[in-house]
């Protein structure tokens, strides 16, 4: 069986009519569907970008001093992480590819399970596919079965704006190590916060004070406007992030030098990214109160990107509903069998074409 044939099929595909319907709009589409960014790149990242885009040497996998370290300051800046070790960092090519990757750098195959959350990013289940393993969706508190080898965790959540609390965190976490398996959590919302703080799962209370076993997953493309960059980076179990290390290096998966003194820049500037938040905090502001005006309930959505909306009805009735007024959101059908009746509504989108939105939700 061809690799192709294991994956599912890629869901943005069947949004296609719904697309075409909502393009028809006479003030045009208000794409809500996917959480890119549409938002300036700041100046001092671009700059550094630009600032060694002479160096004619290849890069190196494990990204330089200065970008681990910036990582290290990083986290302990904005999220109460302390004592990482600059070697337990590694920079990846954004977030999805290591994603999609991990379960085979593992080693992990037939016969092995990832674990999944019941409403997941799809990327955690075509990682699993593509290292012949089995994906298991699993509700919230539920334990990871025996033979699973790796659970992924999401805090804020993607696609419900859920946020775990430090203790929840910490019970999957002892779970997770209770059957042998790695903990990866996959953290790229973490720095978008509203009605509720996340928390790393580096953090000493959820860890336990050691990061055996647990790796985070960071993306600077929500948090830095940086999604075109393809800049991530994970860290955590020094043993683990040097497994990783070896197996990337033979395979080529190296972050560009540019984007690597681009990285450093945005993780040792806070003020950007509190800029950041604050555009997104006052999209929320208003796209809220519309849907709510508009008959939609709004469930969890405590942090990230994303609007988790029902009209009480099929998704893919409520992704027409929205189609016909110029609006693509996607269906809650993507990240799992039990988001059937709700549709995912992002916030990356430009204060007009928000404004758009609640114009049509209120009329």
């Amino acid at each position: 069986m061809t690799t192709g044939r294991r994956l599912p099929d890629f869901p943005w595909d069947s949004l296609a009519d719904h697309a075409a319907k909502a393009r028809t709009h006479p003030g045009g589409v208000v794409d809500l569907s996917i959480g890119t960014p549409v938002d300036p790149v700041p100046d001092l990242v671009r700059e550094a970008l630009a600032s060694v885009s002479d160096e004619p040497g290849y890069p190196t996998t494990h990204g330089t001093p200065a970008l681990r370290e910036a990582v290290v300051g990083s986290m302990a800046r904005r999220y109460g992480v302390d004592g990482l070790d600059p070697a337990a960092v590694l920079p990846t090519i954004g977030s999805k590819e290591l994603v999609a990757w991990l379960p085979t750098l593992l080693d992990l195959g037939p016969g092995d399970v990832v674990a999944i959350p019941a409403l997941a990013y799809p990327t955690y289940e075509v990682g699993a596919r593509l290292a012949g393993a089995t994906p298991v969706r699993l509700a919230d508190g539920e334990p990871a079965p025996a033979g699973t080898r790796l659970v992924w965790l999401n805090s804020p959540s993607n696609p419900t704006g859920r946020v775990q609390s430090a203790a929840a965190l910490a019970q999957a976490v002892a779970d997770a190590r209770a059957v042998g398996a790695v903990v990866a959590s996959d953290e790229c919302y973490l720095a978008l916060s509203w009605t509720a703080t996340p928390v790393s799962v580096l953090r000493p209370e959820v860890s336990g004070g050691s990061p055996d076993g647990v790796l985070a997953v960071h993306s600077l493309s929500k948090s830095s406007s940086l999604a075109g960059y393809r800049a991530g980076f994970v860290t955590g179990d020094p043993a683990l992030v040097a497994s990783l290390l070896e197996v990337r290096k033979h395979a080529g998966m190296i972050v560009p030098r540019p984007v690597q003194a681009a990285m450093a820049a945005a993780l040792s500037d806070d003020a950007h990214v509190a800029a950041q938040r604050s555009r997104y905090e006052a999209r929320r502001a208003v796209l809220l109160p519309a849907l709510e005006a508009a008959g939609f309930t709004v469930d969890h959505s405590e942090a990230g990107l994303y609007l988790w909306s029902t009209r009480g009805e099929s998704a893919w009735d409520t992704v027409a509903w929205l189609a016909d007024r110029g609006v693509l959101v996607a269906p809650g059908t993507f990240y799992g069998p039990t988001g059937d009746r709700h549709v995912r509504i992002a916030l990356t989108a430009s204060d007009e074409r928000v404004a758009a939105a609640v114009d049509r939700l209120t009329a």
